[in-house]
This record gives structure tokens, C-alpha cells and sequence, in this order.
């Protein structure tokens, strides 16, 4: 289609119904929300429904058909302004310009899932792909350990002292003393077995035996010799042992343990990176939570307590902080708050559903901050063709 490549992990693709699409109205984002709600709830006994499959990217969103053959529908990422779920009814949705059309319309898309997880799924990797969007716009604004990670190297031989060739050997090394040093204990060994070892390690016991049979065989030139101590296998196994070992501290060390952020993940590190907003830095984050819709939360762990967090909500207020507390059962509890819960996941889909103390519910929908209102690439097009047409037409006048 002439698009450009994208990276397998930063495309997703999973299988839901198309229900049907309205016209949302131009008005401010919270009466948006309800009236998006609104009209999904009465989508929810429509019958007519479609078998397609979602593609999601940084790029845009795709919808093939069941078969993944035809393309029916796609949105560029920057034209999409929301993406929002209920999950009571297992159902998707998010808002966008038609491609290619420069009203300023916007249309509400709804999808049917095959339950509520799936629909909860298919809002995170929206949300996530709007994220991931603002990283690649903004990276002035990323985390510090997420900016990059060290370039990582092979381990190589000439580093400790061994030759990976005979050019490469440019220190003298002697020969394996075949006799006992004065002082030295004796070898446990019989000799006709400290004789097959020093056979396997160096072929020839003599350094001057092995260079003449080397340049009488035409192995060695200008001077370079090999190593008696060290044989190719024993190459190869340290070789082998010091990859491995600086793959073990690549892991132990925090700065190299960290890697871009994806999206093809599982649905708990998934919720987990569009809650915490994963990349973005923590000023940047408050920011963005601040021109996002009501309800809308990001949750910052605590060092110091691992266990431990702290939930940032926008109300109508403002942004409000709540501390999540760890009890002595082990169970979770939101500040000024009673109910206990066995993880922090139950907690928040607790309060998406239930006010209970909260001055609002908690949404799952999330605002796009790199949305673009118009279409420029439309508008860029139809002003080359209409200067292509103007500049024939004054040809033709010149040429009559």
C-alpha cells in the first residue's frame, strides 16, 4: 500500500465485531464522553455486526475483514482523538476524522468483543499506541533510563590476552615445561597420561620443532606464531564462557536492563505501561494527566516501598493524589478509602465501575495529545494540484 515498514513490535492485531459508526458532536470533552456513552449503550442490541479484525500500530489503526484480505477501513494515528471501552458490554470505541476529508466532522467507531477482557485489551493498545505517538514526537520528553541503552558488544579474546588468529599474537609465549621445577610438588598423574594431555594441548613440545614444521608447511609468515597454551577448543570455550558472563552483567546492571518501550505485550504489562505512562517522563505525565479527560489516573510506585504506590486522579478539582496503602493481610487499600482488594489491577477496575468515595468514577478513556485537526496531507495535495492547474492554464495562454 506504500507505506512504510513497521516493526513487528509495534503492530497488533486482534479479531472483534464492527457494530456501526455515528457523528459525534463539536463540544467540550466531558459532554463528548457522555454522549459517547450514551449512543453505545443503545448499540449495544444492534444486530447487524461484522466479523473484522483490528490492526493497531503507531501508524494508525486498520480494520481488514475477517479473513485479513480486504482492507475496509483505516485512520492515521494523528487523525484519532479518543479511544474509550465499556466494559460491562464488552464494547470498543475511539473517534476520528474520515480519512481524506477536510470537514471537521468526527465519527465514533464501536466494536463488540468477545468479552470484557478483550474489549479492556483492545482500549489499552490504543491507549498505548497514543503514548508510544507522543514518545516518537517528543523525545526531549522520555525517561532518562528509556532514552537509550548502551550499545551492547560482543565479547572478544583480545581483550584478556588470547589470540584470535596467529597475526593477532604479538607477545612470545613458551612452551609447556615438560620437567619438574625444583620446589614444585609432584603430578598425581601417571606418566603416560600427563603425556597424552600435553600431546592434546600443544602438538609439538619443542617452540623451535614447531616453528620450522610451521614454515616448512606454509602456515606461518612474517615472523607470527602460535600460542602453545591455548588450543582452539579451549578457544572456543572461553569464548563461550565470557559471552555468557557478560550477558549475566548486562542483566544484574539497572542501565542496560531497560529497553524501548513496545507494544506487543501481555495484558498486564500493557495495563501497567498505559497506567504508569511508561517512557514518559514523570513531569511530562502530570501535564498530559492534566489535559486528559475526567477521571483519568496515573499510577507512580514508590521506591522506597515496592509494595506501595500512589495514584494521581484528575477530578474536577484538579489533580488529586491518593496513596495506595499496603495492609498487614497483604491486600490493597486506596486512601481514605475501606475497601480492600487483592491487587491493585482489582482495585482500579473496582473504581472504574463503583464511585464509593472518589468525587467521580475512573476512566478508561484516553485523549490522543498528538491528534491533528486538520488534514494536511489532503490540503498539501490539493493545493499542488490546483497549482499544477494554474500553471497549465497560463501555458496555454502563452502558447495561444
Amino acid at each position: 500500500m506504500g507505506e512504510a515498514p513497521v516493526a513487528e513490535d509495534y503492530v497488533v492485531t486482534r479479531s472483534a465485531e464492527y457494530v456501526g459508526s455515528f457523528a459525534v458532536d463539536d463540544c467540550c470533552l466531558e459532554e463528548q464522553i457522555e454522549q459517547l456513552h450514551g449512543h453505545m449503550k443503545l448499540f449495544k442490541t444492534h444486530k447487524k455486526r461484522r466479523p473484522v479484525s483490528l490492526r493497531f500500530s503507531i501508524k494508525g489503526v486498520k480494520m481488514y475483514d475477517e479473513d485479513e484480505t480486504t482492507l475496509l477501513m483505516a485512520h492515521a494515528l494523528r487523525r484519532v482523538s479518543l479511544s474509550t471501552a465499556r466494559p460491562a458490554d464488552a464494547q470498543f470505541a475511539f473517534v476520528s476524522h474520515n480519512p481524506g476529508s477536510l470537514d471537521a466532522q468526527l465519527y465514533c467507531h464501536v466494536f463488540q468483543a468477545r468479552h470484557c477482557r478483550a474489549a479492556q485489551f483492545l482500549n489499552l493498545l490504543l491507549c498505548r499506541c497514543f503514548q508510544l505517538l507522543y514518545l516518537e514526537k517528543h523525545p526531549d520528553e522520555a525517561q532518562i533510563e528509556f532514552v537509550g541503552s548502551a550499545p551492547r558488544r560482543n565479547p572478544s579474546l583480545l581483550n584478556h590476552g588470547f589470540p584470535l588468529s596467529v597475526s593477532a599474537l604479538v607477545s612470545f609465549r613458551r612452551a609447556p615445561f615438560q620437567g619438574l621445577l625444583l620446589g614444585t610438588k609432584k603430578n598425581p598423574k601417571p606418566p603416560e597420561e600427563l603425556h597424552n594431555d600435553q600431546d592434546e594441548a600443544c602438538p609439538t613440545s619443542s617452540p623451535s620443532l614447531f616453528r620450522k614444521k610451521a614454515m616448512r608447511n606454509k602456515v606461518l609468515r612474517s615472523g607470527a606464531y602460535r600460542s602453545f597454551t591455548f588450543t582452539p577448543v579451549k578457544q572456543r570455550s572461553v569464548q563461550e564462557q565470557l559471552s555468557v558472563s557478560q550477558e549475566k552483567e548486562q542483566r544484574k546492571t539497572p542501565g542496560r536492563e531497560s529497553h524501548a518501550p513496545t507494544l506487543a505485550e501481555t495484558e498486564e504489562a500493557l495495563a501497567q505501561a498505559v497506567w504508569t505512562w511508561t517512557g514518559i517522563a514523570t513531569d511530562s505525565s502530570y501535564s498530559l494527566l492534566a489535559d486528559d479527560v475526567l477521571g483519568s489516573f496515573l499510577l507512580c510506585p514508590i521506591p522506597k516501598k515496592p509494595k506501595c504506590g500512589s495514584l494521581i486522579i484528575h477530578f474536577p478539582s484538579g489533580l488529586v493524589t491518593h496513596l495506595i496503602e499496603n495492609t498487614r493481610k497483604g491486600t490493597f487499600l486506596l486512601q481514605k478509602c475501606k475497601t480492600e482488594f487483592s491487587s491493585i489491577a482489582e482495585l482500579i477496575d473496582h473504581y472504574t465501575e463503583t464511585q464509593d468515595e472518589l468525587p467521580c468514577l475512573l476512566s478508561c478513556a484516553r485523549v490522543n495529545h498528538c491528534y491533528e485537526w486538520e488534514e494536511t496531507i489532503s490540503k498539501q495535495k490539493a493545493i499542488k494540484s490546483f497549482k499544477q492547474k494554474a500553471n497549465k492554464s497560463t501555458s496555454r495562454k502563452d502558447w495561444v
